[in-house]
């Protein structure tokens, strides 16, 4: 493998849930442990994140929400199929059951998609480079197809698509996640097509289901790394002579750093989640700015750096 250049984004998620979410991302990107973050617009904090990644120079995309917390789109707020009784997103599962049922009404989905497209550029000043979605909603069946017609509209290149190499040897990731993990890739799978029509690229490898929380360690990483480049290269059609240039593989890794939120403050309106209020948020922080992962990407060849770079 010496002859491969590595290029790894690592995206922290969820940038804008709430004040320590944001303090902690930050943290990570000033320590060189997170290269990219992926902005939750309808997030408390939002509009202190969009100003926290201009202060600092931190390269930021969309992280589509549909799942948790209220709309950004006005008309929305009120009556739509996309809420439940209470007014607020059906949830990460009850998005899932609501769609699979035939509730969610598509044309809404657009009309959230573009309103939170459009208050990005209005926090940020720019149309986000890349854009992904909360909780994996993006690669749903159904939603795929909006997701992709609204990225080409506003002529978005980037995306991520979670499938990942080696998930099915991870004997730590407890059975009912598991099952909603490769759920989660059966929908990737029947994206891809989708996606590729309408002119959406993503990196050639995808990180991050196998590393998240209380696995996170900097052996999980490295392995979690290695196990998909070796994949990746036995698939992929080297040239016939190659040239140290000759090959580049990209890759992302999702993280989700952080300090825990603190009730009341944070989430998307309806305060944060037991995800953001747990010490895994501080574990993968604590665990991403370890010197000797710094190091092992020096020694490999592996260079951070963000969609636009690519």
């Amino acid at each position: 493998l010496r002859m491969l250049q590595v290029k790894l984004i690592v995206t922290g998620d969820d940038f804008g849930y709430c004040p320590r979410r944001n303090q902690g991302i930050v943290d990570c990107f000033l320590a060189g442990a997170v290269s990219n973050v992926s902005l939750l617009v309808n997030g408390s904090a939002a509009a202190d994140a969009a100003k926290l990644a201009r202060r600092y120079n931190i390269p930021i995309g969309l992280h589509a929400n549909l799942s948790e917390g209220s709309p950004v789109c006005e008309v929305l707020k009120t009556n739509s199929s996309l809420l439940n009784q209470d007014g607020f997103f059906h949830g990460k599962m009850g998005f899932r059951t609501a769609l699979s049922k035939g509730l969610l009404n598509m044309s809404e989905v657009k009309q959230e998609l573009k309103a939170q497209v459009e208050l990005f550029h209005e926090l940020t000043g720019h149309l986000p480079p890349h854009m992904d979605g909360h909780q994996h909603i993006h690669v749903l069946p159904e939603v795929r197809h909006v997701f992709a017609e609204v990225l080409e509209e506003y002529g978005i290149k980037y995306t991520r698509v979670p499938i990942e190499p080696g998930l099915h040897n991870c004997d730590w990731i407890p059975p009912s996640l598991m099952d909603f993990y490769l759920g989660v890739e059966e929908d990737s799978f029947n994206t891809v097509d989708v996606f590729t029509r309408h002119g959406i690229r993503w990196p050639d490898i995808y990180i991050g289901l196998s590393t998240m929380g209380k696995n996170m360690s900097v052996s999980n990483i490295w392995s979690a790394i290695d196990t998909a480049i070796v994949e990746f290269t036995s698939k992929a059609p080297w040239p016939a002579h190659p040239t140290p240039q000759s090959r580049t593989v990209t890759i992302e890794l999702m993280v989700h750093p952080g300090y825990p939120s603190v009730p009341p403050v944070g989430g998307c309106g309806e305060g944060p989640d037991d995800f953001s209020q747990s010490w895994e948020r501080l574990h993968e922080l604590q665990t991403l700015i370890k010197p000797e992962l710094q190091s092992h990407y020096k020694t490999r060849n592996i260079q951070l750096c963000s969609f636009k770079d690519l």
